[in-house]
């Protein structure tokens, strides 16, 4: 099922402030928070689907690809294809907890579902970035690649948790377990509440005590790893795409970075990318271009055959429709745009030479009057 605009999910404009986007997402996060309305699977889907648009809309870079390029620019393509996949409640909490103000859970009385993950920070792994080149044929028809990509992933013998065996790992005794440390401080103004960040655990809420012998009580190792790229039609140069949690692993079992795909184009040895139109170069012999012939030009498929009417003038452009590229969010196909060019030899035979002087003073060759005048004002801007 295709995504829904992001926009439309928040209820903001295209133009709204990072304020309106930040107070719409907060609004719709009160409404269907998971503690507000218990065993309602809808509202579950809804409380993540919100926080998905704000994870684009609410850092300034992500929304500018989304804003060019749509659910692909940003890891969620609307027919799948491997990007995106949504946010689990552990991403959500763990990534906006601070949005309400320190514990999710605590905005509006509701504890058990947001409020049980307090303030504990989640480790987030880097972004990886990598760059996929692509010909024009990839680029019309999308295309599957597989990379290998060195990175860090969660270690097999510990889980990812770090911790050498079940009893490596304990709960932090400063914090107990919530990764933010209260302090009330009496001022002039009456009793303060402050939180602040575990200096015990560093926010997550546990400790470990036993390193794991394989990683060393990282929780992750350096490894390859063979991923596959599912690019959709239509995409362009220097456009970079997204695949949610394929970049590095985080430390202690935490959330994984992202891949960022960047788009290189091969040049084609004879068409030229236009946006989605392409365009083509014709040569035409001067009897091709007085007398009309059939000729072949070159498509993103093969050949296509293409009808030259008898005295087609240099310059004038053929447009072969829908035989361009795809836009990459469905607003229909470019075009093929013909230019035709009329070769003229640059020596002739004494035979030719002779056939063309007889030809000369022809009326059919001389440029009449609204050629002229056609020719002038293609050309008129440059006088003006």
């Amino acid at each position: 099922m295709a995504k829904r605009d992001y926009y439309e999910v928040l209820g903001v404009e295209k133009n709204a402030s990072a304020d309106e986007i930040k107070k719409a997402y907060r609004k719709k996060a009160i409404q269907f928070h998971p503690d507000k309305n218990p065993g309602d699977k809808q509202a579950e889907e809804n409380f993540k689907e919100a926080a998905e648009a704000y994870d684009v809309l609410g850092d300034p870079q992500k929304r500018q690809r989304y804003d060019q390029f749509g659910h692909a620019g940003v890891g969620g393509a609307s027919q799948g294809g491997g990007f995106g996949g949504g946010m689990s409640m552990e991403d959500i909490f763990s990534q906006f907890g601070d949005i309400f103000g320190g514990h999710f859970g605590g905005f509006g009385g509701f504890g058990g579902f947001g409020g049980s993950r307090g303030g504990r920070r989640v480790n987030r792994g880097s972004d990886l970035r990598v760059k996929v080149k692509l010909n024009l044929k990839e680029i019309a028809n999308g295309v599957e690649k597989k990379i290998k990509v060195k990175k860090y992933v969660p270690c097999s013998h510990c889980q990812g948790s770090g911790a050498e065996g079940s009893d490596g790992v304990k709960t932090c005794d400063t914090c107990k377990g919530s990764g933010v440390v209260t302090r009330i401080a009496n001022t002039i103004l009456g009793q303060m509440q402050t939180q602040t960040t575990c200096p015990t655990c560093g926010g997550e809420g546990k400790i470990v005590v036993k390193k794991c012998t394989e990683c060393n009580g990282e929780g992750v190792v350096r490894d390859d790893e063979i991923i596959t790229i599912n690019i959709p039609a239509g995409v362009a140069e220097g456009m970079q795409l997204a695949m949610n949690g394929k970049g590095n692993a985080a430390r202690h079992g935490g959330i994984n970075g992202d891949l960022l795909i960047l788009i290189e184009e091969e040049p084609h040895p004879e068409l030229i990318r236009d946006e989605n139109d392409l365009l083509y170069n014709l040569l035409l012999s001067f009897p091709q271009a007085a007398l009309g012939a059939t000729v072949e030009v070159p498509t993103i498929d093969g050949k296509a055959k293409l009808k030259i009417e008898p005295g087609t003038q240099p310059g004038k452009v053929l447009r072969l429709r829908n035989k361009g590229l795809p836009s990459i969010n469905s607003y229909g196909t470019g075009d093929l745009l013909v230019n035709v060019s009329v070769y003229i030899p640059e020596t002739l035979s004494a035979t030719e030479k002779e056939t063309l002087n007889g030809l000369e003073n022809s009326p059919n060759f001389q440029p009449n009057k609204t050629m002229k005048e056609k020719i002038f004002s293609k050309f008129k801007h440059f006088f003006d």
